[in-house]
């Protein structure tokens, strides 16, 4: 792939895009969300989860009759009563009692919470869909959280002032390595990025892409034993899944075992997304306190991405539509503001994700029950 400017994309996918309605996205960790209501955001939305009889329930967090939120909610019988006027709705969501009108009184039928299209429980995390989930798109799938060999982590929940297709980027993006991570583990990284081997998931809205390079690995032990040279070999292999669903397994050649990342993004409002990741280790021989350091570790890498990623100016990703089947289409005019970008052989792998991304808003866009659009950049 050639060094080529790219103006004008078939459009901008932010935030609050309408067609990130109909995805799935993690909005709890599972182990947070109890009977007692909490309160989430999602693409705009003010959402309520908790669980009811050991099952994760969302709703719209507001009250049917006067939009008070749900997340003030008292849990009760199963369900939640509204703070403002005492209505009791069951876990279905059905309002089964309004202590204004008396005991027998006739419930009225739209007296119940709105609720959203999907929930499903998957690697520890609530997944909510808002809408009707477009076909290709779907859940995270993690083997290696199945795997009893490999030991799990969790990061802090991080809230950040940025766009979830940005942040799916500059995962995908190896490039900056040795210049963003230059603090953690990019010191040794070379500036020359290999080719990728980048490969379309058939029916879905997904890929993976493998590359193996070498690095100095600091953390084999074996190093400073002299039973393995600095410099070693490693496998990288990325996997995608729209919208936001991304891991990185690392497999060490030399020392062996594997280290996987997972990093999944959920955008909240127009600025702001929350950030759920996940390790996955079977290096560390079981010990919880090198787990917890490769955690902290992990935090500090992501600290230096959002030092990037927080201060960029837009925060919508340029998406490429099937007819930039080289990465350098665009119907725009050359210069226009905030829409150029240039790629290059480097970036196969971030300009495959601006192709799916495309396909998914080309996709929605073709629904016969489209919403009337808030937020969108199209």
């Amino acid at each position: 792939m050639s060094s080529r400017a790219v103006y004008g994309p078939s459009c901008l996918l932010g935030n609050t895009h309408e067609a990130l309605r109909r995805c799935w996205h993690p909005v709890a960790r599972s182990a947070d969300v109890s009977q007692t209501p909490t309160a989430a955001m999602l693409v705009g939305e003010h959402l309520v989860a908790f669980r009811s009889q050991g099952e994760v329930r969302v709703f719209y967090d507001r009250c049917a009759h006067r939009g008070a939120p749900m997340s003030l909610a008292t849990p009760e019988e199963g369900g939640l009563r509204c703070a403002y006027h005492g209505w009791l709705y069951s876990p279905t969501g059905r309002c089964s009692e309004i202590p204004a009108l008396g005991p027998q009184a006739p419930i009225p039928p739209r007296a119940r919470l709105e609720a959203v299209a999907g929930v499903e429980e998957r690697l520890g995390m609530v997944f909510v869909c808002l809408d009707e989930p477009l076909n290709g798109v779907g859940l995270p799938e993690v083997p290696e959280d199945d795997d009893p060999t490999f030991a799990r982590g969790e990061l802090p929940v991080v809230r950040a002032r940025a766009g979830a297709g940005l942040l799916a980027d500059n995962f995908l993006d190896t490039a900056h390595f040795p210049f963003v991570h230059a603090g953690t583990f990019g010191a040794g990284e070379e500036r020359l990025v290999g080719r990728f081997d980048v490969e379309r998931e058939p029916g879905r809205l997904a890929f993976s892409a493998g590359y193996g390079h070498s690095f100095a690995n600091r953390e084999d032990p074996g190093v400073a034993t002299g039973e393995r040279p600095l410099l070693q070999t490693r496998r990288l292999t990325y996997r995608y899944v729209a919208p936001f669903h991304l891991t990185l397994r690392i497999d060490y050649v030399e020392a062996g075992g594997a280290n996987t990342i997972g990093f999944f993004v959920s955008p909240l409002s127009e600025q702001h997304c929350h950030i759920f990741s996940v390790l996955w280790r079977n290096d560390l021989g079981g010990d919880p306190a090198r787990l917890d350091e490769a955690v902290d570790f992990e935090m500090r890498v992501l600290a230096e991405d959002l030092r990037i990623q927080e201060a960029m100016h837009e925060l919508a990703l340029p998406l490429l539509g099937a007819a930039d089947a080289d990465g350098a289409g665009g119907m725009g005019p050359p210069g226009a503001r905030g829409l150029g970008e240039v790629h290059t052989r480097a970036d196969r792998t971030t300009v495959e994700l601006r192709r799916v991304l495309g396909d998914l808003v080309s996709l929605a866009s073709c629904g016969p029950e489209k919403r009337p659009t808030k937020g969108s950049f199209l």
